[in-house]
């Protein structure tokens, strides 16, 4: 049994204890204002110091990519005057990339043994093309190349599903217009790096250069034309026709 001590009457009850907050040692940080112009990471590199081959596997998200290229749309369909000359610039923003993606490929497709070499003869370029450079922008390989029967200067490579038309609404009214046109501005370009020569438009005056020594016609003028059919297998088919100038099948056959 347990038995209750008795209290001193001339005691008095201790208050309980306090809770102390303890003290962090560490004072809070100030928050400095943000300086104006880029950011710049810790450790003081940027894109350019990374290794050239690290983002060869890297993806894009399809909704970032949707949303930029519709913005590129929207930007370049501002104060035309009809669907050829929204195709154009279309074209124009698209070819130097297609200079700027042909040394990138060229360097990766090289060993320490044995550089890539540059495809100089027709069909070696549109294999490059059709493969290197559609696997880098698409993933996946392009679905044909093919000759014309009646024009030995015209080529023309086929995608059955354009990636840059998924996400863009064409009305009624501009059936004809193909936002692939884009594409066609890349081909344009890297033809342009290989074989040497300035395009076509303005893109081609500001990134080609002024040689006096360079022929006056463009080496190929590329444009992308619509060839799918409604209710078909591949109703946003589109064929890449790449024709070649006179120049160019006069060297092909030389050599």
């Amino acid at each position: 049994m347990a038995t209750t001590l008795p209290l001193n009457p001339g005691s008095k009850p201790l208050p309980p204890p306090q809770r102390s907050t303890p003290q962090s040692s560490k004072s809070t940080p100030q928050q400095q204002p943000q300086s104006g112009g880029l950011r710049v990471p810790s450790n003081r590199k940027t894109i350019y110091d990374r290794n050239i081959n690290r983002t060869r596997t890297a993806e894009l998200s399809r909704a970032s990519f949707a949303y930029l290229f519709g913005e590129m749309v929207s930007y370049a369909q501002k104060r035309v005057t009809g669907i050829q000359d929204l195709e154009r610039r279309l074209n124009e923003q698209g070819y130097p990339i297609g200079l700027r993606l042909t040394p990138l490929l060229l360097h990766r497709l090289s060993t320490p043994t044995a550089p890539q070499p540059r495809p100089t003869r027709i069909l070696p370029l549109l294999q490059f093309i059709a493969n290197p450079l559609w696997r880098h922008l698409f993933a996946r390989p392009a679905d044909a190349i093919e000759s014309s029967a009646t024009n030995p200067k015209e080529y023309m490579i086929t995608d059955n599903e354009p990636l840059v038309n998924q996400y863009i609404s064409v009305p009624k009214e501009m059936s004809q217009l193909n936002c692939a046109a884009f594409v066609a501005g890349v081909i344009e370009g890297v033809v342009c790096g290989v074989l040497g020569g300035q395009g076509v438009g303005l893109a081609a005056q500001l990134y080609g250069g002024e040689n006096p020594d360079q022929p006056r016609d463009p080496p190929a003028v590329v444009s992308a034309h619509n060839a799918g059919e409604e209710g078909g297998m591949w109703p946003g088919k589109t064929v890449f026709l790449i024709k070649f100038s006179d120049d160019v099948m006069k060297r092909e056959s030389n050599k």
